[in-house]
């Protein structure tokens, strides 16, 4: 069970990788939305031939550049930690985890790295419209690259098209189409993408800004933030909608994921939609997990329920509900889970076991038990559920995900309205007169950064204990390595990877203070 694993190397092995994660997601989102910004600039300078708007696009490929080295660095660590700390999981899951990042790695990347070095070495080296097309290339390859990679992490959160194999007690996958077109990978790519689009916009206008408050570059600044402005208000604006979405399909597969994020102890109808909010210790406890009842609250009634049932008189879980039980809304308790759960450990043992003596009778009995369709669907399903002793040890941190979240939405609102702000004061001309409005879009980057962090901070700290929804506790997928070693390593990538951010920031700051070059060859 979870307590005969050494809680200390799992702790540390978490660490490690949210610190690569976290570091690799301060480079991804800028290239997934500078990518496209370039790509609007080039498309315009090629269809006016103004060389002012060639100046604006390679001054921002330069920017674009240093952020997707250091991105590359980053990324390539990641995916070895899958072997080095994780084995059991990729073991488990390995079959179907590693086809799209087999496919990412193979045709995305690879069409993403072979045309960035046209579009930075190819300018009067070939004609304008390959140049055009490559920086186009460039930006759709570094989008399907995270298609491929939120592919996989969705299947974790979802796991379909998949069949148990008891021989070599692995999953496999049996259909492709339905790990690509699972809903939350579909939910996830849209919402994901599109915040990178929206950082990458606040980024463009903030430095802008930044040259317009020196009197600076303005014609360059002003129509950086025209194109940017655009953009982001778009993209914006798609966040919201792609985040709906994402929560009504996060309440079907994850529903304790969601009501960790409303703080949903209760299960009602009526229920509202917490907009702001603060926690309290209420005194009650679930096993050892602390209840809490949300104080000074803001709430937009019966909301809660119309985004998960489609009405607002509709029924939403609580937390007690989906570890208790609720028989009356057909909800099973998280104990009923854990005894279907070692029931299906138990087959898979007894089938070991008979395999090992050479009971071929026995094998295949047990054996057509993992193609049937009842009891995968009412008894493997629940497999992960065999590792825990407790219930309650399936709730997430309600207060990390609950004050994530809503500080990840009020953000994006506040984006919405920056982007309006810079559109209106440009179609104005007043930008350089309202210099308060330059400070909040400068200072506006790093608030940029944190919404996109707190978003996968819901997702990932949302979802624990799972590594694999109902299938694989965290606790279970560890490698068997020293927790020492994981230490030491945790240490160097830190050491690593803040010098990177260091030697990144300070590398376009300086390019940034130099600006763009005033002669093009």
């Amino acid at each position: 069970m979870i307590e005969n694993f050494d809680l200390s190397l799992v702790n540390w092995s978490r660490a490690q990788f949210a610190l690569t994660a976290m570091y690799h997601w301060l480079f991804v989102p800028l290239t997934l939305g500078l990518s496209f910004i370039l790509a609007f600039m080039e498309t315009i300078y090629v269809r006016t031939g103004d060389e002012i708007w060639k100046r604006i696009t390679k001054f921002w490929m330069t920017l674009f550049g240093i952020n997707f080295a250091i991105g590359v660095a980053t990324g390539i660590i990641l995916e070895f930690e899958f072997g080095t700390n994780w084995s059991n999981y990729s073991w488990f899951v390995g079959d179907i985890f590693g086809a799209p990042l087999a496919i990412e790695g193979i045709f995305a990347f690879f069409l993403e790295s072979t045309f960035i070095a046209v579009m930075f070495f190819g300018w009067n080296k070939v004609s304008k419209k390959f140049h055009l097309a490559s920086t186009w290339l460039v930006a759709i390859g570094a989008n399907l690259s995270a298609l491929w990679i939120l592919i996989a992490n969705a299947w974790m959160e979802n796991p379909v098209g998949m069949a148990f194999n008891p021989d070599t007690a692995r999953n496999e996958m049996n259909s492709f189409r339905e790990v690509v077109f699972n809903p939350v990978a579909i939910d996830k790519f849209t919402h994901t993408v599109t915040s990178g689009f929206v950082l990458a916009s606040v980024f463009v206008v903030g430095i802008s800004a930044w040259f317009l408050i020196r009197k600076r570059e303005q014609m360059l600044a002003a129509r950086s933030i025209l194109i940017a402005g655009i953009f982001g208000l778009i993209s914006s604006l798609l966040v919201a909608f792609t985040g709906d979405t994402s929560a009504r399909t996060i309440a079907k597969v994850q529903p304790v994921k969601f009501a960790a994020m409303e703080a949903l102890y209760e299960g009602k109808t009526d229920a509202g939609l917490t907009v702001i909010g603060a926690l309290a210790d209420s005194g009650e406890r679930i096993g050892e997990k602390k209840v809490h009842d949300v104080k000074l609250k803001i709430e937009i009634p019966g909301l809660l329920s119309f985004m998960t049932t489609g009405k607002g008189s509709g029924y939403v879980p609580g937390i007690k509900d989906l570890v208790n039980g609720n028989p009356d809304k057909g909800i099973l308790s998280v104990q009923e889970m854990m005894n279907r759960g070692k029931y299906a450990r138990q087959v898979l043992t007894d089938y070991k076991m008979a395999k090992e003596i050479g009971d071929t009778e026995s094998m295949a009995s047990l054996a057509a038990m993992f193609e049937d369709r009842d009891f995968v669907d009412n008894f493997f399903r629940y497999f992960g559920y065999s590792y825990f002793e407790h219930p309650w040890q399936v709730i997430p941190s309600v207060p990390v995900t609950f004050y994530s979240f809503r500080v990840m939405v009020g953000l994006g609102f506040f984006f919405i309205l920056l982007f309006a702000l810079a559109l209106w004061f440009y179609r104005r001309q007043s930008l350089e007169r309202n210099r308060w409005f330059l400070w909040l879009a400068l200072l506006s980057i790093p608030l940029a950064y944190l919404a996109s962090e707190l978003g996968w901070i819901v997702t990932e700290m949302g979802r624990q204990p799972w590594i694999i929804q109902n299938l694989m506790p965290v606790n279970v997928a560890v490698s068997n390595i020293s927790t020492g070693a994981v230490q030491t390593t945790f240490w160097l990538f830190a050491v690593l990877f803040t010098a990177l951010l260091i030697a990144e920031v300070s590398i376009m700051v300086r390019q940034i203070k130099t600006g763009p070059k005033q002669k093009e060859e």
